[in-house]
C-alpha cells in the first residue's frame, strides 16, 4: 500500500490553458477531462471547463488542475490548491481520512462518486484543503 501527494491547482476558465503550459516546461503527458465529458454540466457556457485534469511526467512531475465551477465560491488568492492524496486501498485512504477529518470542515464527505470508488474534500485547522481519493481503474 502506498499514496502520494500532488499538489491539484484550482482555476476558473483556465486549467487547460495552464496544464498546457506545464506539460510545454515539464514535459509528459496532459490528460483532461470536461464537464461535458464527464456528463457534468450544469452551465453550458463551463462545458469545455476541465472537471479533472493532469500532467504527469516521467521525470517524476506532476501536477493536477481543474476550473471551479461558477455555483462554487472561489477567488485565486484564497483557495488556488489542493493538496490530492490518492491511493489504492480504501481502508489506508479512510483511515488517513479520519485523522485529516479531525477540526476539520467537510466540503465533500469520503464517498463513492462517480469517478472515483471513494473521494472526499475537506479544510483542514490550518486552512488547507484536501483532497482524498481512491484511484480509479484507468481504461484506454
Amino acid at each position: 500500500m502506498s499514496v502520494t501527494t500532488t499538489t491539484h491547482l484550482n482555476f476558473r476558465g483556465a486549467a487547460r490553458e495552464a496544464l498546457d503550459f506545464y506539460q510545454s516546461v515539464f514535459g509528459g503527458r496532459t490528460v483532461a477531462v470536461t464537464y461535458g465529458d464527464a456528463g457534468a454540466v450544469r452551465d453550458e457556457s463551463e462545458a469545455d471547463w476541465v472537471m479533472w485534469g493532469e500532467v504527469v511526467g516521467d521525470n517524476g512531475f506532476h501536477v493536477m488542475a481543474y476550473d471551479v465551477p461558477s455555483k462554487l465560491p472561489w477567488d485565486q488568492g484564497e483557495n488556488p490548491f489542493f493538496v490530492s492524496v490518492r491511493g489504492d486501498d480504501a481502508e489506508e485512504i479512510s483511515a488517513l481520512w479520519d485523522k485529516l477529518a479531525k477540526g476539520a470542515t467537510i466540503v465533500r464527505p469520503l464517498e463513492p462518486a462517480q469517478w472515483a470508488p471513494l473521494y472526499g474534500m475537506l479544510t483542514d485547522g490550518f486552512g488547507v484543503t484536501w483532497v482524498l481519493d481512491v484511484a480509479a481503474p484507468r481504461h484506454g
